[in-house]
């Protein structure tokens, strides 16, 4: 399967991973992890997740300098949440060497399902471009170190989760909550990567990761630019309409 997919293939993925990924401040994890496991079928889950998460830490670095320029982040909270992620992540990237695939595929499409059904259900989009007056910030440190576990652990760098996380539980506006969260995702991101490389997992993989990167790069600016056309009920659902997409395609996988 891999040998359908040239240099320039996995390039045009990465720019569509990089311009959907940056407009739901989602980092595209969610996206480009099923796509290596369809593209893929025999590699590891270690494999498919360092390479994820590394095109996930270039995506949300160019989302992160976009969205920096229209000034939505919440740096002072982002930061106190990615620092909180950061044990997360790297407690994530050391536990998923252990987990088969037979566990893995299942486990993220119900993930993704879950989030998917939240949000239909329960899912609120406020709108406006201020930063929330009052945060309890106590628990979003908590909810961002189970995000980053779950970031690193999946591959998906854990945006899809945080952004809902920060708009239904931490009443952010959903513009402020996608530019915070690519925000707080560069940094999570960045901790996973570098314990996947110093746990030898790119040995493989770095060359798909180059070439998924360079999509990337060019597209999260192009996402950016998109969000601001939308309204922030539209965002979230595209957000959950790719989470049941995905979640359903992988859960297909089993039978």
């Amino acid at each position: 399967m891999s040998l359908l997919w040239p240099w320039g293939g996995l390039v045009i993925i990465g720019f569509c991973v990089g311009a959907l990924g940056t407009l739901i401040g989602a980092g595209g994890g969610f996206l480009l992890v099923p796509i290596l496991l369809l593209m893929y079928p025999h590699e590891s889950a270690k494999t498919i997740t360092a390479i994820s998460l590394a095109v996930v830490w270039l995506n949300a670095t160019a989302g992160s300098v976009a969205y920096a320029r229209m000034r939505r982040i919440d740096y002072h909270r982002g930061t106190i949440f990615a620092v909180a992620s950061a044990p997360g992540a790297v407690l994530g990237a050391l536990v998923t060497r252990y987990i088969p695939r037979s566990v893995f595929d299942p486990l993220f499409g119900l993930v993704l399902l879950a989030l998917s059904t939240y949000i239909c259900v329960r899912g609120k989009a406020p709108e406006g471009s201020s930063r929330p007056a009052h945060v309890n910030v106590p628990l979003g440190a908590v909810l961002s170190f189970g995000v980053g576990f779950l970031s690193s652990l999946l591959g998906i760098g854990g945006g899809i989760i945080h952004v809902p996380l920060l708009v239904q539980l931490l009443d952010y506006p959903t513009h402020i909550a996608t530019a915070t969260s690519h925000f707080i995702l560069a940094i999570m991101s960045f901790v996973g990567t570098v314990t996947h490389i110093v746990t030898g997992e790119f040995t493989t993989g770095w060359r798909r990761t180059l070439a998924l990167g360079v999509g990337v790069l060019a597209g999260a600016p192009v996402g950016a630019r998109l969000s601001q056309r939308l309204g922030g009920k539209t965002i979230l659902r595209a957000l959950a309409l790719g989470l049941m997409l995905v979640g359903l395609r992988l859960l297909l996988r089993i039978f």
